[in-house]
């Protein structure tokens, strides 16, 4: 049975799209939620050919105001009127990008038949975003030519599963249910000890994603993506072009790689590959040198986190 909690790759690529791959956009799933990452020229009918269910998105992170990340958002966003979209919309964003929105929705006398609700984000510390009882998504400052922020998303487990079995064996009440629930030992009248450990589950690992748009290397953000399941960062040159990645403030293979090991992260996705690359599968290798579990952000596949 797939994971409740995945990636989809809808675009790749750096500013350019060539080599069959589009700008850069991911789309997250978790449990009942549904966010959009990155907007990049093309998005939607990326979406259309991944039959991504672009209508229940709730939530659009856009990491900086580079073209080739926000781009496809005013037709996104135009299309959903067109398709009479009541819902609210979401939009965490940088500073800047209402205005781009309404100046073009102004001169195109384009009118929203729903409220876009635009989140300032700043780039200087992290930030929560948003928060709710099974998920927390915050933000955190990366390292490029304008402010850009990277995107952490963290399970909540808060709570033990009860072993359904001994509820009516020893007729637990509602709170000596609470109580073990919330990793609390019953102690009865008569003495008697219910441990968590015998009438619960164990807790299930919170599960997380990382995710580090465009950004030179930067060490800074150990601390905040240390031991992620999967961390997404971005790899847009090879080895041999360090002069020039960090001239454009962009990472190589190697760099990325050395994040992921010093971050000791469980797997790390390459991706916002230059057009120069026609075949991926190099830079993979060159991640492979420092970090071996590395894979390649292939758009239109679907990475569950377990």
């Amino acid at each position: 049975m797939p994971s409740d909690f995945s990636i989809t790759i809808i675009g790749s690529n750096s500013a350019l799209a060539a080599q069959g791959r589009f700008p850069t956009a991911q789309y997250i799933s978790f449990k009942s939620k549904h966010f959009l990452i990155d907007c990049g020229e093309g998005t939607q009918f990326r979406m259309n050919d991944f039959k991504v269910p672009k209508a229940h998105i709730e939530k659009i992170f856009i990491s900086h105001l580079h073209g080739d990340h926000f781009y496809g958002l005013i037709g996104l966003l135009t299309s959903y009127s067109l398709s009479n979209r009541i819902k609210p919309i979401e939009i965490y964003t940088p500073k800047g990008l209402r205005e781009i929105i309404e100046l073009q929705s102004m001169y195109s006398d384009a009118h929203f038949t729903y409220e876009i609700i635009y989140k300032e984000t700043q780039a200087l510390s992290n930030e929560v975003l948003f928060e709710d009882e099974s998920i927390c998504i915050s933000s955190f400052p990366l390292k490029h030519r304008i402010p850009t922020t990277g995107f952490l998303f963290q399970e909540k487990v808060t709570e033990r599963k009860l072993i359904k079995e001994k509820i009516n064996s020893f007729d637990l009440s509602v709170d000596e249910i609470i109580q073990l629930k919330n990793q609390q030992n019953v102690v009865r009248n008569d003495g008697t000890i219910l441990s968590v450990e015998e009438f619960t589950h164990p807790i299930t690992k919170a599960r997380s994603y990382a995710y580090c748009s465009d950004t030179a290397y930067f060490e800074e953000i150990i601390p905040i993506i240390k031991n992620v399941d999967l961390l997404y960062h971005e790899t847009t040159f090879d080895k041999n072009l360090v002069a020039l990645a960090q001239k454009t403030n962009h990472s190589t293979t190697l760099e990325a790689a050395r994040i992921a090991s010093l971050a000791e992260v469980k797997q790390l996705m390459i991706g916002h590959f230059s057009s120069r690359y026609k075949h991926s599968e190099m830079l993979m290798d060159e991640c492979k040198t420092i970090f071996d579990n590395t894979i390649i952000a292939i758009e239109g596949e679907t990475f569950y986190i377990d």
